[in-house]
C-alpha cells in the first residue's frame, strides 16, 4: 500500500526556518552568506533519486528519524549515470574530495534552510550530528534486541530439563600394601550374591524441588544438506559454414535472356516499375496515415479520445541565483525554441534583510536545464520586461526604483542557438559527465541604457509593453503613421497614479562622432562580462518619457493606482509576411532617429482606449489622447468608466489572441471576462473562490480555453464552450507555495507549452496534451455567439435590475405615504349594526323602485302574501 503524501503549508515551512534554526540533530553554527552553514548543503530530491537511495519521505526518513547514510561510491556512480541530471551534481567536488566511504543525509521537515533534505559535507559535522542525544538515540534504536513473538510453537516441544544444583564432590581413598600384586579378572555379576548393590531411587520426604516457569525461545530451522555434483567440461570447437550462390553458365544465362517470355515480362512490367518509383519521390510512402489523421488544425476535435492532462515536461531551478528569490515575471523568446527568461526577486519578508545574490534576469534553454545559460544584470529588482516584437535582441525592463532599463543581447544569441538540437556544438558526447566542471563562466550582460533617475516613475514598474509597429505615438499622444514599422516605443505603469510612454530612438538633432559611432557586433567572438553595447548609449541615464497619462477619479478627488494595463494591439500577418520577417536581418537601433512630427500622417483607424487594473480591484476603461484646457495645457482625460469587480489588486489584465475587444482580468477571488466597447460590466464573472487567483492567461490555439493560477500552488483549466461555472481541469499541488507568472507558447503546431513559475523561485514547464490545443470546428465562432449572446444578457439583466430598482422604490415611497397618513379610529359593533340596517332598508327602497317602473310591483306583493 502506497504511503500517503503529507500536506504541507508554503508558509509554515519558510516560518519555522527563517529565524529560529531549530532542527533535530543540528547545532547553531555560523551561517554563511548563502543562507547556511559551511559544513552543510541544502539538496533537492526529486521522488525517483529518494526511491534509488532509499530515503522516502515519512517512509524512509521521518521527522522523528531523520537521518540517513549514503555511500559516497554510490553518490558518485549516481553522478556519473545520470550526469547533469543528478540531484547531487551541485556537490559533486566536495563528494569527491570526502574522506569517508558514508556521507549523513538530514531529511529537514520544518525546511530550516529552503528545502527537505541537506547534505552533510564534513566528517567532523556528521559526528556531531550523530553523537548528540537525539541522534543517538536513533541509532541505538536499530540496535536494540526485538521481542520474542509466540506463535505457539512453545507447546509442541517438551522442555528440557536444566540442572540448578550444584553436584557434590566426594574424594576417597583407599590403603593398599606397597608393591602388593594385584590380578584382575572378568567375573559376571550376576554368580555372586555380593558382586553388585542395587541404589534403587526413593522419594524424600524432607526435600522438595519447586518447578520454576522459564521463558525459553526455539528457533526452527530447515536441515542443511550439502551436495554437488561434476559435470564433463565438453572442448568448444571453432565451426563455420560457407554458402556460394548457384550460378548459370554462360551458355544458359544467354539461352534465357533470349528467350520471349522474358523480353514480354520485362516490357510490361517496366511502365509499373517506373510509376512506382514516380509515386515513392511524390509522397511518403513510409508515412503512417493513421498516426497522422486529424492533426491539422481544422480537423474534427479527437479531444476526447487522447489524453487531456498537463505533462510535466522541464523544471529549471537554480542554488546560487533563486535562493531566497522569487520569479515576478517570465517570457519565451520569441525566435529560439526552448528559451525562456525569469526575473529573479527578493521575497516580501527577504527585504529587510542582506541581499544574498544581486538582482537578474535568467535565461534557461531546453537543451541544458542544469544551469542558466546568461544573466542580465540589473540595478535592482525587475518585476516586469518583454522583449522587442521587431528585435528579440531588445529587452526593456521596469526596476523597483522606478527606472527603465534597454539590454542588447545581440552578442549572445549564437551562445544560445548553439546549445539548441542539432547544432555543431552537440557533436560533443553528452553521455559523458565531467566532474570537474565549473558554472562560473556564465556571462553576464549587462544593461545599455537607463532612464534618468529624477524623470523616472516615483514607484515600481509593475507592466511594461512596446507598442506595436504599425504606428507611433506624438508628445500629445495621437496615433501617426510608422513609416519605420519597428517597435520604437514603450509604455510603462507604476502605482505613482501615471502611465508613462518612452522613446528609444536618436533625437533628430543627435549626431554621433566619428569616436562615438556605434561599433559593429562581431557574432564570431562573444563578448567579455565587463562589455557593454553601446545600441543605446544616447539614452544612458539620460532618458526621459515623451508624456505620461494620469488616471483621475470620475467621481471623487484623486486618482486611481495602476497595475497592469492592456491595449489593442491585434496584428494580422500573412504566411507572406512571417517569411519576410524570417529571413530578414534584425534591424540595428542605434541608427534609428526621430522624424519631424510635422511629416507624419495622422492614423485615425488606430484604437487609443485602453484598459487598466487599479491596485484596489478597480477595471478603468480610459484615453491616452492629451486634451487641453482654456490655457492651451495638455491634461489627461478622465476615464470613461469604472467597475469594482475585484476585492483586491489586478494582477492581469490581458486581451485574448483571437478577438482584439475580449480581455480577462485576475485579482482578488474571482476572475472577469470583459469586451471593448460594452460599457455595463463584465461579461462573465466567475463565483468567489476559496484562494485567491494570482495570475491569468489566453490558451494561444483554443479561443475557448484559459489557465488561472493560485495562491495554494494549483493551475486550473477553463473552457467557457463545455462548462462557465466550473473548471475544465483542476491539477492541485503544482507547488508548494503561490503560483506568480504562466505564459503560454507554441513553438510548433504539434507542440505547446505552458510555463508556470511560483513564489519559491522554481520554473515549470509543462506540455500541453492534444485535447487542450486542437480547437474543435468552429471553435472561432462558437465563441464569438457566446460572447454576442452574453453581452445581450447582460444588457437584459441590467433593464430588469433597473425595473425591479424602480419597482422597489415606488413600494417604499407607497408605505411611507401611508406611515404619514392618520389612522381612521374604530367603529364601535353598536353603530356597525346601525349602518348595516340602513343600507339594508335602501336596498329594499331601491328594489321596490325598480319592480314599480318594471309594472311587477303588485303581482311581487301578492306573490309575498
Amino acid at each position: 500500500m502506497a504511503p500517503k503524501a503529507r500536506k504541507r503549508s508554503p508558509s509554515k515551512g519558510r516560518g519555522k526556518g527563517k529565524g529560529k534554526g531549530k532542527g533535530k540533530g543540528k547545532a547553531s553554527r555560523p551561517s554563511t552568506s548563502l543562507g547556511y552553514p559551511e559544513d552543510i548543503f541544502p539538496l533537492v530530491l526529486t521522488s525517483a533519486t529518494q526511491e534509488l537511495f532509499n530515503c522516502r519521505i515519512d517512509e524512509d526518513v521521518t521527522e522523528k528519524s531523520p537521518f540517513k547514510l549514503l555511500k559516497k561510491d554510490d553518490i558518485i556512480d549516481d553522478m556519473k549515470r545520470r550526469a547533469a541530471v543528478s540531484d547531487f551534481s551541485p556537490v559533486k567536488q566536495t563528494v569527491l574530495a570526502y574522506p569517508e566511504e558514508e556521507m549523513l543525509l538530514v531529511f529537514d521537515s520544518n525546511l530550516t534552510y529552503g528545502q527537505f533534505f541537506y547534505l552533510v559535507l564534513t566528517p567532523e559535522s556528521k559526528d556531531r550530528i550523530l553523537k548528540s542525544p537525539e541522534g543517538e538515540e536513533l541509532l541505538m534504536a536499530d540496535k536494540r534486541p526485538q521481542f520474542w513473538i509466540s506463535l505457539g510453537s512453545e507447546k509442541e516441544i517438551e522442555e528440557p530439563i536444566k540442572e540448578t544444583r550444584e553436584k557434590l564432590r566426594l574424594k576417597l581413598r583407599v590403603d593398599r600394601a606397597v608393591q602388593s600384586k594385584v590380578c584382575f579378572s572378568d567375573r559376571d555379576c550376576a554368580e555372586s550374591k555380593d558382586g553388585h548393590l542395587e541404589c534403587t531411587s526413593y522419594e524424600d520426604s524432607k526435600f522438595k524441588i519447586k518447578k520454576l516457569l522459564t521463558d525459553c525461545g526455539v528457533q526452527a530451522v530447515p536441515m542443511i544438506q550439502t551436495n554437488s555434483c561434476q559435470t564433463m567440461r565438453m572442448v568448444p570447437k571453432d565451426t563455420f559454414t560457407q554458402y556460394e550462390p548457384r550460378e548459370f553458365s554462360t551458355e544458359e544465362k544467354e539461352t534465357i535472356l533470349k528467350e520471349q517470355s522474358l523480353m514480354n515480362f520485362c516490357k510490361a512490367q517496366i511502365p509499373r516499375m517506373l510509376f512506382a518509383l514516380q509515386q515513392e519521390e511524390i509522397i511518403n510512402v513510409f508515412l503512417d496515415d493513421w498516426k497522422a489523421l486529424a492533426t491539422g488544425l481544422e480537423a474534427c476535435d479527437w479531444s476526447g479520445q487522447v489524453s487531456d492532462t498537463l505533462v510535466l515536461h522541464q523544471v529549471f531551478t537554480d542554488q546560487k541565483f533563486a535562493k531566497s528569490k522569487t520569479i515576478s515575471c517570465l517570457n519565451w523568446h520569441p525566435t529560439i525554441y526552448g528559451v525562456i527568461a525569469v526575473a529573479m526577486t527578493k521575497r516580501h519578508e527577504e527585504l529587510a534583510e542582506a541581499v544574498s545574490s544581486p538582482p537578474l534576469i535568467v535565461f534557461y534553454s531546453f537543451s541544458n536545464p542544469s544551469s542558466p545559460q546568461f544573466l542580465l544584470e540589473c540595478p535592482d529588482d525587475i518585476l516586469a520586461f518583454q522583449f522587442s516584437p521587431s528585435n528579440p535582441n531588445i529587452i526593456v525592463g521596469g526596476c523597483l526604483n522606478g527606472q527603465v532599463l534597454l539590454w542588447d543581447i545581440s552578442a549572445h544569441v549564437t551562445f544560445i542557438q548553439a546549445t539548441q538540437p542539432g547544432s555543431r556544438r552537440e557533436s560533443i558526447n553528452s553521455d559523458k559527465f565531467d566532474l570537474n566542471d565549473s558554472r562560473e563562466n556564465i556571462p553576464i550582460v549587462r544593461f545599455c541604457a537607463v532612464s534618468a533617475l529624477e524623470s523616472s516613475h516615483k514607484a515600481p514598474v509593475t507592466d511594461v509593453q512596446w507598442l506595436p509597429p504599425t504606428f507611433e505615438v506624438t508628445m500629445m499622444g495621437l496615433p501617426v503613421e510608422n513609416k519605420q514599422k519597428v517597435s520604437i516605443q514603450i509604455i510603462t505603469c507604476s502605482p505613482d497614479c501615471t502611465l508613462r510612454f518612452w522613446d528609444v530612438r536618436l533625437p533628430a538633432e543627435f549626431s554621433n562622432t566619428p569616436t562615438e559611432s556605434t561599433p559593429t557586433v562581431d557574432h564570431k567572438t562573444p563578448m567579455t562580462t565587463c562589455s557593454v553595447p553601446e545600441t543605446f548609449k544616447h539614452l544612458d541615464r539620460t532618458w526621459k518619457p515623451m508624456f505620461r497619462v494620469s488616471l483621475s477619479k470620475i467621481d471623487t478627488k484623486g486618482e486611481y493606482v495602476p497595475m497592469k494595463f492592456s491595449f489593442e494591439n491585434f496584428i494580422t500577418t500573412t504566411e507572406r509576411d512571417k517569411e519576410i520577417k524570417g529571413t530578414e536581418a534584425l534591424l540595428d537601433y542605434s541608427q534609428l532617429k526621430i522624424p519631424a512630427s510635422e511629416k507624419l500622417k495622422e492614423m485615425d483607424n488606430i484604437n487609443t482606449k485602453f484598459f487598466v487594473g487599479t491596485e484596489n480591484g478597480e477595471i478603468i476603461y480610459s484615453d491616452w489622447k492629451l486634451e487641453s484646457d482654456d490655457s492651451g495645457r495638455p491634461h489627461s482625460s478622465k476615464p470613461f468608466a469604472c467597475f469594482n469587480s475585484h476585492h483586491w489588486l489586478v494582477n492581469t489584465v490581458q486581451r485574448s489572441p483571437f478577438f482584439k475587444d475580449i480581455l480577462l482580468s485576475t485579482g482578488g477571488w474571482n476572475f472577469a471576462i470583459w469586451k471593448e466597447g460594452v460599457m455595463d460590466g463584465p461579461l462573465v464573472a466567475s463565483q468567489y473562490f476559496e484562494q485567491e487567483c494570482t495570475v491569468g492567461c489566453w490558451s494561444l490555439s483554443r479561443p475557448a480555453v484559459f489557465f488561472i493560477g493560485k495562491t495554494d500552488g494549483s493551475v486550473e483549466i477553463w473552457d467557457l464552450l463545455k462548462n462557465s461555472s466550473e473548471p475544465l481541469q483542476l491539477h492541485p499541488h503544482i507547488s508548494k507555495s503561490k503560483i506568480t507568472c504562466m505564459k503560454a507558447c507554441s513553438f510548433t503546431a504539434k507542440q505547446h507549452f505552458l510555463a508556470v513559475a511560483d513564489d519559491l523561485g522554481v520554473l515549470r514547464i509543462f506540455e500541453i496534451p492534444k485535447a487542450l490545443y486542437l480547437p474543435s470546428r468552429h471553435e472561432s465562432l462558437s465563441m464569438k455567439k457566446y460572447f454576442d449572446l452574453e453581452a445581450e444578457s447582460l444588457k437584459d439583466y441590467l433593464k430588469r435590475e433597473e425595473f425591479w430598482t424602480k419597482h422597489k422604490k415606488e413600494e417604499e415611497e407607497h408605505k411611507t405615504k401611508l406611515k404619514k397618513e392618520p389612522e381612521k379610529p374604530e367603529t364601535p359593533p353598536k353603530e356597525i349594526h346601525r349602518l348595516d340596517l340602513t343600507e339594508y332598508s335602501d336596498d329594499l327602497i331601491l328594489e321596490e323602485e325598480l319592480l314599480q317602473d318594471m309594472g311587477l310591483w303588485p303581482i311581487a306583493v301578492e306573490s309575498e302574501r
